[in-house]
C-alpha cells in the first residue's frame, strides 16, 4: 500500500512556479528564485522536490544544449526553441500539429502519450551580443 505524499509549501510553490514561466529554469535557478520566499530551503530540497514531481508526471524535465537539465511545468503539447550559444530554452507559442503525433502513432503501432519538439538555432539575445561584438571588432 502506497503511503499518502506529505504536502509541502516549497514543493506547491515549485509547481506554481514552473507552471507561470516559460523559460524553462535549471534548479540553481528556482533555488535562487524561491530562497526569498524560504531563506531556509537548500538546494538539496529543490533538486528532491523536482525528482519526484517529475517522476509524479507533475513537471518535465528537459536536458538543454549547454548539458543543464531545465523543467517545465507545461504538460500540454508544445514547442521549444533552445539556443545553441547560451543554452536558453523557451516556449514557443505556435499551434501544435496534432497530425504529427497521429503520423508517428501509425509507425510505432503503439500509443503517443505526449510528444515534445524543438526547434535550435540563436536567440534573439545571443544574436544581438554577437552582432553588437562584431561592431566593436571592426
Amino acid at each position: 500500500m502506497a503511503t499518502a505524499l506529505k504536502h509541502s509549501r516549497q514543493r506547491d510553490a515549485i509547481v506554481t512556479m514552473l507552471r507561470n514561466r516559460y523559460d524553462h529554469p535549471t534548479a540553481e535557478q528556482l533555488y535562487n528564485d524561491l530562497k526569498p520566499s524560504f531563506p531556509k530551503i537548500s538546494l538539496g530540497t529543490v533538486y528532491r522536490n523536482l525528482a519526484l514531481l517529475e517522476s509524479l508526471g507533475e513537471i518535465v524535465k528537459i536536458s538543454s544544449t549547454d548539458s543543464s537539465d531545465k523543467y517545465d511545468g507545461r504538460l500540454e503539447d508544445h514547442y521549444h526553441f533552445a539556443c545553441d550559444k547560451c543554452g536558453g530554452l523557451q516556449d514557443l507559442d505556435v499551434p501544435v500539429v496534432k497530425e504529427l503525433a497521429e503520423e508517428v502513432k501509425k509507425l510505432v503501432r503503439g500509443d503517443v502519450t505526449r510528444h515534445s519538439v524543438h526547434f535550435y538555432g540563436i536567440c534573439e539575445k545571443c544574436k544581438r551580443k554577437h552582432l553588437t561584438n562584431e561592431i566593436v571588432v571592426l
